[in-house]
């Protein structure tokens, strides 16, 4: 058995959820917040067996897409001086870990 921890903009959240629930896996959604551009991302987590892990690689392939935004950043000049640069960065897709699961119990 495998869980799958899977960090996904919250842009896709919904379609995700919705395409692992259609697909029957049994999902647990929670809110959290990135680090690097404070955003809203949804973390979800998935027990499966082994063999359905590609099955879910699938889904969140399929409804979580990388796309490009532009973001402030303060570039320092001396003297106190700041000016807010705009750099361009790759948000989307997902962050999955797949850690083995030596015991499941559901009581």
């Amino acid at each position: 058995m495998k869980l799958v921890l899977a960090i996904v903009s919250g842009d896709d959240s919904s379609k995700v959820s919705r395409a692992l629930t259609k697909a029957n896996f049994s999902v647990t959604k929670l809110a959290t917040t990135g680090g690097f551009l404070m955003s809203g991302n949804t973390t979800f987590i998935v027990g499966t067996d082994d063999e359905k892990v590609d099955d879910v690689l699938d889904i969140l392939d399929k409804n979580s897409k990388t796309r490009k935004q532009m973001v402030p950043t303060s570039a320092s000049y001396g003297a106190g001086m700041f000016s807010s640069m705009p750099i361009e960065v790759q948000v989307g897709g997902a962050t999955v870990f797949i850690l083995d699961v030596e015991q499941f119990v559901k009581l």
